[in-house]
Protein backbone atom coordinates (compact mmCIF):
# COMPACT_ATOMS: atom_id res chain seq x y z
CA UNK A 1 0.00 0.00 0.00
CA UNK A 2 1.50 3.39 -0.98
CA UNK A 3 2.32 5.93 1.69
CA UNK A 4 -0.18 8.64 2.40
CA UNK A 5 0.42 12.08 0.94
CA UNK A 6 1.30 14.34 3.88
CA UNK A 7 -0.26 17.80 3.63
CA UNK A 8 0.18 20.60 6.14
CA UNK A 9 -2.22 23.55 5.97
CA UNK A 10 -0.76 26.59 7.74
CA UNK A 11 -2.63 29.66 8.96
CA UNK A 12 0.13 32.07 7.91
CA UNK A 13 -0.65 35.16 9.94
CA UNK A 14 -1.45 33.02 12.98
CA UNK A 15 2.07 31.53 12.78
CA UNK A 16 3.66 34.94 12.23
CA UNK A 17 1.82 36.39 15.24
CA UNK A 18 3.01 33.58 17.55
CA UNK A 19 6.50 32.62 16.33
CA UNK A 20 9.35 34.22 18.27
CA UNK A 21 11.28 35.27 15.18
CA UNK A 22 8.31 36.92 13.47
CA UNK A 23 5.91 38.23 16.12
CA UNK A 24 7.79 41.56 16.48
CA UNK A 25 7.60 42.09 12.72
CA UNK A 26 3.89 41.28 12.80
CA UNK A 27 3.30 43.72 15.65
CA UNK A 28 5.11 46.48 13.70
CA UNK A 29 3.15 45.71 10.55
CA UNK A 30 6.22 44.54 8.60
CA UNK A 31 4.26 41.69 7.06
CA UNK A 32 6.45 41.20 3.95
CA UNK A 33 9.54 40.48 6.05
CA UNK A 34 7.57 38.24 8.42
CA UNK A 35 6.01 36.28 5.52
CA UNK A 36 9.43 35.82 3.91
CA UNK A 37 10.92 34.41 7.12
CA UNK A 38 7.95 32.10 7.65
CA UNK A 39 7.92 30.82 4.06
CA UNK A 40 11.69 30.25 4.05
CA UNK A 41 11.49 28.18 7.24
CA UNK A 42 8.45 26.25 6.04
CA UNK A 43 10.20 25.51 2.75
CA UNK A 44 13.20 23.94 4.47
CA UNK A 45 10.87 22.00 6.75
CA UNK A 46 8.78 20.75 3.80
CA UNK A 47 11.86 19.55 1.92
CA UNK A 48 13.34 17.69 4.87
CA UNK A 49 10.06 16.18 6.09
CA UNK A 50 8.84 15.39 2.54
CA UNK A 51 5.46 17.00 2.95
CA UNK A 52 3.31 19.39 1.00
CA UNK A 53 2.66 22.74 2.67
CA UNK A 54 -0.13 25.15 1.80
CA UNK A 55 0.25 28.42 3.68
CA UNK A 56 -2.90 30.55 3.76
CA UNK A 57 -2.95 34.28 4.48
CA UNK A 58 -6.05 36.39 5.20
CA UNK A 59 -6.96 38.90 2.53
CA UNK A 60 -7.62 41.50 5.23
CA UNK A 61 -3.89 42.22 5.22
CA UNK A 62 -3.52 41.93 1.43
CA UNK A 63 -6.78 43.15 -0.14
CA UNK A 64 -7.64 42.05 -3.65
CA UNK A 65 -8.74 38.92 -5.41
CA UNK A 66 -7.72 35.50 -4.20
CA UNK A 67 -4.32 34.54 -5.47
CA UNK A 68 -2.17 31.48 -5.15
CA UNK A 69 1.46 30.93 -6.08
CA UNK A 70 4.43 28.69 -5.39
CA UNK A 71 7.25 30.17 -3.34
CA UNK A 72 10.01 28.51 -1.40
CA UNK A 73 8.51 25.07 -2.26
CA UNK A 74 5.34 26.11 -0.45
CA UNK A 75 1.97 26.85 -2.01
CA UNK A 76 0.96 30.32 -0.84
CA UNK A 77 -2.70 31.37 -0.90
CA UNK A 78 -4.15 34.81 -0.18
CA UNK A 79 -7.89 34.47 0.40
CA UNK A 80 -10.55 36.61 -1.21
CA UNK A 81 -11.43 39.84 0.60
CA UNK A 82 -14.54 38.51 2.34
CA UNK A 83 -13.00 35.11 3.15
CA UNK A 84 -10.93 34.38 6.24
CA UNK A 85 -7.96 32.05 6.29
CA UNK A 86 -9.88 29.94 8.81
CA UNK A 87 -12.79 29.47 6.40
CA UNK A 88 -10.48 28.61 3.52
CA UNK A 89 -8.41 26.16 5.61
CA UNK A 90 -11.48 24.44 7.05
CA UNK A 91 -12.97 23.96 3.57
CA UNK A 92 -9.66 22.76 2.10
CA UNK A 93 -9.04 20.38 5.03
CA UNK A 94 -12.46 18.81 4.42
CA UNK A 95 -11.74 18.45 0.67
CA UNK A 96 -8.25 17.03 1.10
CA UNK A 97 -8.99 14.71 4.01
CA UNK A 98 -9.27 11.40 2.16
CA UNK A 99 -7.87 7.95 2.90
CA UNK A 100 -4.92 8.79 0.60
CA UNK A 101 -4.01 12.01 2.42
CA UNK A 102 -2.83 12.76 5.92
CA UNK A 103 -3.92 16.36 6.53
CA UNK A 104 -2.62 18.46 9.41
CA UNK A 105 -3.59 22.04 10.19
CA UNK A 106 -1.22 24.43 11.95
CA UNK A 107 -3.02 27.15 13.90
CA UNK A 108 -3.37 28.32 17.47
CA UNK A 109 -7.01 29.25 16.91
CA UNK A 110 -8.83 26.76 19.19
CA UNK A 111 -12.12 26.94 17.29
CA UNK A 112 -10.35 26.16 14.03
CA UNK A 113 -8.39 23.33 15.68
CA UNK A 114 -11.60 21.68 16.88
CA UNK A 115 -13.34 22.16 13.52
CA UNK A 116 -10.55 20.50 11.51
CA UNK A 117 -10.10 17.80 14.15
CA UNK A 118 -13.81 16.95 13.82
CA UNK A 119 -13.20 16.59 10.05
CA UNK A 120 -10.43 14.05 10.74
CA UNK A 121 -7.41 16.32 10.25
CA UNK A 122 -4.58 16.47 12.75
CA UNK A 123 -3.97 19.76 14.53
CA UNK A 124 -0.69 21.47 15.32
CA UNK A 125 -0.31 24.61 17.44
CA UNK A 126 1.88 27.52 16.32
CA UNK A 127 4.40 26.78 19.09
CA UNK A 128 4.51 23.09 18.20
CA UNK A 129 5.13 23.82 14.52
CA UNK A 130 7.79 26.37 15.44
CA UNK A 131 9.52 23.70 17.56
CA UNK A 132 9.26 21.08 14.80
CA UNK A 133 10.74 23.52 12.27
CA UNK A 134 13.58 24.44 14.68
CA UNK A 135 14.30 20.76 15.41
CA UNK A 136 14.42 20.02 11.69
CA UNK A 137 16.84 22.92 11.15
CA UNK A 138 19.00 21.59 13.97
CA UNK A 139 18.96 18.10 12.40
CA UNK A 140 19.91 19.59 9.02
CA UNK A 141 22.79 21.52 10.61
CA UNK A 142 24.03 18.33 12.32
CA UNK A 143 23.94 16.36 9.07
CA UNK A 144 25.70 19.20 7.28
CA UNK A 145 28.41 19.37 9.96
CA UNK A 146 28.92 15.59 9.78
CA UNK A 147 29.29 15.73 6.01
CA UNK A 148 31.72 18.65 6.26
CA UNK A 149 33.90 16.90 8.85
CA UNK A 150 33.78 13.55 7.01
CA UNK A 151 35.40 14.80 3.83
CA UNK A 152 38.67 16.68 3.76
CA UNK A 153 38.44 20.24 2.54
CA UNK A 154 39.64 20.86 -0.99
CA UNK A 155 42.69 23.07 -1.14
CA UNK A 156 44.36 24.47 -4.22
CA UNK A 157 47.69 22.85 -4.95
CA UNK A 158 50.70 24.92 -4.11
CA UNK A 159 53.29 25.50 -6.84
CA UNK A 160 55.86 22.89 -5.68
CA UNK A 161 53.17 20.18 -5.51
CA UNK A 162 51.79 21.18 -8.90
CA UNK A 163 55.29 21.08 -10.46
CA UNK A 164 55.95 17.64 -8.93
CA UNK A 165 52.67 16.35 -10.36
CA UNK A 166 53.48 17.81 -13.79
CA UNK A 167 56.90 16.09 -13.71
CA UNK A 168 55.29 12.76 -12.83
CA UNK A 169 52.81 13.14 -15.68
CA UNK A 170 55.57 14.04 -18.15
CA UNK A 171 57.59 11.00 -17.03
CA UNK A 172 54.51 8.77 -17.52
CA UNK A 173 54.01 10.16 -21.03
CA UNK A 174 57.64 9.44 -21.99
CA UNK A 175 57.55 5.97 -20.47
CA UNK A 176 54.61 5.00 -22.66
Amino acid sequence: MPLKRKILLVDGYNMIAFWQETHQLFARGDLDAARTILLDKLSNYASFEELEIICVFDAQYMPGIRQSYEAFQVTVVFTEEEETADDYIERLAAELNTPRNQVSVATSDLNEQWTVFAQGALRVSARELEKRVADTKSDLNQVSDQISSAKPPLRPMDNPSLRALQKMMEKEKHDL
